[in-house]
């Protein structure tokens, strides 16, 4: 025992060049960044701040699992989740704050995050657990509990905002994004009272999966991990307004796909996720990757949507909100497609393709309109 913390300690060497490049881009950051018009340049100073903050959330991430391996489910996923969209929201309301030159970048990373995770991550998942299980089992009222809140507070956040009269744009007026945020952080509050007080078993399944889902994780006491999340989660809270400035380099200067700006922040927030849940479908504890998907999701709209809508009430910074033409209709397609999948109690490899193929379908519309 009196040799364990050392090790452990060791084994948080990366904070060292993430702190290094934190300092750095914090004091030559403005310097280095007031001239992109070079593209290796470009490249390298995106390539250099992609890589740390995305190092930098896969600890996140590795923290909040040994906290839920500690506290168990379903009050560990929920952590998970919530270190996660934590680092969504920071990451938004810095680019927000950053330039009102992408006022649907809240709404872009908002679909890409639905878009990846219904569509890709679920898909993934389901495909890769079918072609090694055949079928999969998970809590079929868990998955509905998720999914009766996250399909209307998708709709009333991605479709309402266009269809409203009480301004001259498809746009909220300032009572309606007020009541939009009391009524989603009400609804979320309710789900989380259900998945963690009243009715806990519904997230959870007792099942002949591999039980060593944490079998590699070198636990230390809980403020021990606490501390070090939110030590490795400062850094990407800090270079979020570093990396806001080659992403709209790229959306303003270059031409590229102004949606491009939403995928990246979400890719970067959703990769340490998405890897452990698809490593869960792997070892046949699909009933986790349910939690960690429907559950990133159901608090990315529950969460990014109030921080969002506060921000501008705030700051007077501009927001929209309401998904437009083909992005509308893929997003009810999902849906559709997501509550017929999660209908039954067992999934098996036809649903899997069916969402990759979704998913496809978005990244194709990013770069095809």
């Amino acid at each position: 025992m009196s040799n364990q913390p050392r090790p452990m300690l060791l084994a948080e060497w990366p904070l060292l060049p993430i702190i290094a490049t934190t300092v750095l881009f914090l004091l030559f950051g403005k310097g280095w960044l007031a001239d992109l018009s070079n593209a290796v340049w470009l490249g390298l100073m995106f390539g250099w701040l992609f890589c740390v903050i995305l190092w930098s959330a896969i600890r996140v991430v590795h923290h909040a699992e040994c906290l839920a391996e500690k506290l168990g489910e379903p009050y560990g996923t929920l952590i998970l989740t919530l270190s996660v969209i934590t680092i969504e929201v920071m990451m938004i309301a810095t680019l927000m704050l950053h330039g009102g030159n992408n006022p649907g970048l809240a709404r872009d990373t908002m679909f890409a995050v639905v878009m990846i995770v219904l569509n890709g991550l679920v898909g993934l998942s389901l495909l890769v657990g079918a072609l090694r299980y055949r079928e999969q089992q998970y809590n079929l009222q868990g998955a509905n509990a998720y999914l009766s809140v996250i399909v209307p507070l998708a709709v009333l956040a991605l479709v309402l905002p266009d269809y409203t009269i009480s301004t001259a744009e498809p746009s909220l007026s300032g009572f309606q994004a007020a009541f939009l945020v009391v009524m989603t952080l009400a609804l979320y509050g309710t789900f989380l009272t259900i998945q963690t007080v009243r009715h806990t078993g519904y997230f959870t399944l007792r099942d002949t999966a591999d039980d060593d889902t944490h079998g590699a994780l070198a636990l230390g006491s809980l403020p021990y991990h606490a501390v070090l999340l939110l030590a490795y989660m400062l850094p990407v809270v800090l270079l979020a307004k570093k990396i806001a400035v080659p992403i709209e380099y790229g959306t303003e200067t270059l031409g590229l796909p102004a949606a491009l700006g939403g995928f990246i922040v979400a890719a970067l927030v959703l990769t340490p996720e998405g890897i452990g849940g698809i490593e869960a479908a792997l070892r046949n504890r699909l009933q986790r990757s349910v939690n960690i998907f429907l559950g990133s999701a159901l608090a990315t709209i529950g969460l990014t949507v109030p921080a969002v809508l506060t921000v501008s009430l705030v700051t007077g910074a501009q927001v929209e909100l309401g998904l437009q033409n083909a992005d509308l209709v893929l997003l009810l397609l999902t849906l559709v497609v997501s509550v017929i999948t999660f209908s039954a109690s067992r999934t098996y490899l036809l649903q899997g393709m069916v969402h990759l193929i979704l998913f496809l379908a978005y990244v194709m519309l990013i770069f095809a309109p």
